[in-house]
């Protein structure tokens, strides 16, 4: 399923971090993929459905480089992600072995697939620079992902950095790594955040001009009403 465009073009203006503060208002602590870093800067904040996949520990006799050929593959994976998407690989943590490299990036980049996030690392570093898929992972690794791990499913929930990804969830990443939205909580999620980073800007002004944070941030009954008036005006 697509993501609404305005939906999508909202959540490109907030923050993971306001993202986080949001989720966290509705009880959901458990949000933030740790080990997802961005492999360059600069990478541009970017928002897309979770398309899933999954790692187990390798075993020799399943995890070998004749398996790559398997019906069942990260090379199948790909050809099954849709536009626009977000790829979130559960590699457990695993960073004594790169789970794709340039030539399968290369392929993402080319299917119009949005990033590559996973909690494990990338191998070919300088071919997967050089394919511009935009990636979020703990760095990178020579040895190839059968050295460590077997690849077993995708499209199904799995845990990425500790957090609990289903398939169709919404990723938000950016500078800070990957957020998740839980695809019920999206339109909600959505409609508070957009409000808590206007609110935020006008603090930043606020700051700018000398304020002091308390009774600012957060804001008391005193700076909602200046908050308030200040966002009719920006909506005149």
């Amino acid at each position: 399923m697509n993501l609404d465009p305005q939906i999508k073009a909202a959540l490109e203006g907030v923050s993971t971090a306001t993202l986080t503060t949001v989720l966290l208002k509705k009880g959901l602590r458990n949000v933030w993929m740790r080990g997802t870093r961005p492999i360059r800067e600069g990478q541009p904040r970017l928002v897309g459905r979770a398309f899933t996949l999954r790692f187990v520990p390798a075993r020799e006799d399943l995890a070998t480089p004749a398996s790559w050929s398997n019906p069942i593959s990260t090379r199948a994976a790909i050809e099954a992600m849709p536009e626009g998407c977000i790829a979130v690989v559960d590699a457990m943590g695993c960073t004594d072995a790169g789970i794709f490299g340039d030539i399968l990036c290369a392929r993402m980049e080319k299917r119009g697939v949005a990033a590559l996030i996973t909690d494990g690392v990338v191998r070919d570093l300088a071919g997967v620079l050089g394919t511009g898929l935009p990636v979020w992972c703990q760095g990178a690794a020579a040895p190839p992902s059968v050295a460590g791990l077997t690849f077993v499913a995708w499209d199904q929930p799995i845990g990425c950095g500790g957090v609990a990804v289903f398939p169709g969830d919404v990723v938000v990443v950016d500078q800070d790594g990957a957020v998740l939205i839980p695809q019920d909580l999206l339109e909600a999620v959505v409609a508070d955040a957009v409000e808590q980073e206007r609110q935020e800007t006008w603090i930043m002004t606020q700051v700018d001009s000398g304020a002091s944070l308390p009774g600012l941030y957060p804001p008391n009954a005193e700076n909602k009403a200046r908050y308030e008036a200040w966002k009719k005006e920006q909506q005149a």
